[in-house]
């Protein structure tokens, strides 16, 4: 396991090499997870990328540090872990609040981001009351007052019916999560709004969605694409807002086809 203090916060990553040259990939996990939600992702990428993942502040092993956090604080953890690395000029793919992260990453520093995957995100996600509720209740019974309904949006009817063992393991990396670190991930979604800075963007750009996903539907999704000059936008079938657990090998192949795509327009 590799660890580094940043920020005053230590954060639990993984660097997976690769030869000289190939593009480097990094990975930002969603709220109330942590970067193995990547992994049937990186085990199809291993070797034709150098690939980044971390475990953002309150979640997985990383600290939790002081709350309550904002997305500005997350990008600033994000940053300072590339800049340990000498790591220019990634593809960051961020998954819900990481794909706010990556926005707010490119908006401070461009010089880190070469290209956007915006997965199952938004420019702004929900409304300052639906985070004001979500934080009541997690004040008042914990994660697990809010486990089943999460679960409901993470993972489409099929996934809960048959694949149960998987879907247990996923309840109690929720459930296990730090409140602290739970609560202060919430506070920074309900005040980040990158609505503005989207329209900014300008390095090549694609946003992801499961077509079941109850967090940030499809609609949702589009709408941050529509923002994004020259976005792409592709929907997962079958998924519901993790699609990178639930649908691995459809997420991979539109990871590689749009790498290889805006590959093709940087050497034309």
């Amino acid at each position: 396991m590799q660890f580094v203090s940043i920020n005053g916060v230590t954060l639990h990553y993984q660097l997976i090499g690769a030869p000289e040259g190939k593009p480097v990939l990094v990975f930002a996990n969603s709220l109330g997870t942590d970067f193995r939600i990547w992994r049937d992702v990186i085990l199809r990428l291993v070797g034709d990328f150098a690939i980044v993942t971390y475990d953002m502040r309150g979640h997985g092993l990383s600290d939790i540090g002081t709350t309550p956090y904002s997305i500005d604080g997350h990008t600033a953890d994000l940053a300072g872990l590339l800049d340990y690395l000498e790591v220019r000029n990634a593809i960051i793919c961020g998954l819900s609040v990481g794909g706010l992260v990556a926005q707010g990453l490119y908006a401070v520093r461009p010089d880190l981001v070469r290209a956007l995957i915006l997965c199952d995100t938004a420019h702004k996600i929900g409304t300052a009351e639906m985070w004001a509720a979500r934080i009541a209740a997690l004040e008042q019974g914990g994660i697990e007052a809010i486990a089943d309904g999460v679960l409901e949006k993470w993972f489409t009817p099929p996934f809960h019916k048959q694949r149960r063992d998987e879907l247990a393991g996923y309840r109690n990396m929720l459930t296990r999560q730090a409140i602290g670190g739970y609560i202060g991930t919430c506070a920074a979604l309900r005040d980040a709004d990158f609505t503005t800075e989207a329209s900014r963007i300008a390095v090549p750009t694609i946003c992801i969605v499961g077509d079941q996903d109850g967090s940030t539907p499809p609609e949702v999704v589009l709408s941050l694409a529509k923002l994004i000059p020259r976005s792409r936008y592709e929907v997962i079938k079958d998924a519901g807002h993790i699609p990178c657990v639930e649908q691995p090998e459809a997420v991979t192949a539109v990871i590689r086809a749009f790498i290889d795509e805006f590959q093709l327009g940087e050497k034309a």
